[in-house]
């Protein structure tokens, strides 16, 4: 590749991810400061320091403020995960999609969920339940707020058609988020909308999501028994 094809940040981090695979830059080596790549590049500095950075998140390399950045001495492999659109999913699998609200009420989320969204005091949230199906059977039950503050145009939605998880993918992009997953025993709530006997293992995901500072929602989805999940790395 010649200087002026890096006219973006993607083909900046091939370049950078290519030397390092070649060993061009060995493991625990400093590199080139952004500056001088985006000099050698004949790109913006901006565009230096958004390939960096996905390699940094990647695990290739490691940037510390004003120490500069190095080729990671023992790399690490990350998984990648993207946020699925359920009706989607359904679909791609062939299956039938279904759909219905059961909760739509504003109100103040508890305490510690405030603090585990970083949420201000002035906010105002939404709360909404749905249950989404697979051929006409309880797939996912969610149980979610929303920001309205962060999200105005939420405001005037309802959801009684289209889940949160679509709108909110559809209409209010993120920058950043945390995810957990964990083992549950199903309560009588969710065994009752699941259609599971209560206290059955279920799968259930934790997940809250960022625009920079703002942030966007907090979800909890509880999957029928026997769901999987599976990524790559």
């Amino acid at each position: 590749m010649t200087v002026g094809e890096f006219k973006n940040w993607q083909a900046v981090q091939e370049e950078v991810r290519r030397r390092i695979h070649a060993r061009i830059w060995a493991p625990g080596e400093m590199i080139p400061n952004e500056q001088d790549l985006a000099e050698e590049f004949g790109c913006a500095r901006a565009t230096v320091n958004r390939a960096l950075r996905n390699l940094s998140e990647a695990g290739l390399l490691e940037r510390r403020r004003k120490a500069g950045t190095r080729v990671a001495l023992h790399p690490v492999r990350k998984a990648t995960l993207n946020i699925p659109m359920i009706r989607k999913e359904l679909e791609d699998r062939g299956q039938s999609y279904g759909y219905e609200r059961l909760l739509y009420r504003r109100g103040t989320p508890s305490e510690a969920l405030l603090r585990q969204m970083k949420a201000r005091e002035s906010d105002h949230f939404v709360r909404v339940k749905s249950v989404q199906t697979a051929d006409g059977a309880p797939f996912v039950f969610e149980d979610r707020w929303i920001n309205l503050t962060t999200v105005a145009a939420a405001a005037d939605e309802g959801f009684a058609e289209m889940s949160a998880n679509e709108w909110l993918l559809t209409h209010a992009p993120y920058t950043e988020g945390d995810i957990a997953f964990f083992a549950e025993n199903a309560s009588e709530e969710v065994s009752g909308i699941l259609g599971c006997p209560p206290g059955a293992a279920i799968f259930v995901i934790d997940r809250v999501t960022w625009d920079n500072d703002r942030s966007i929602t907090s979800v909890r989805q509880y999957f029928r028994p026997g769901y999987r999940m599976q990524t790559s790395i």
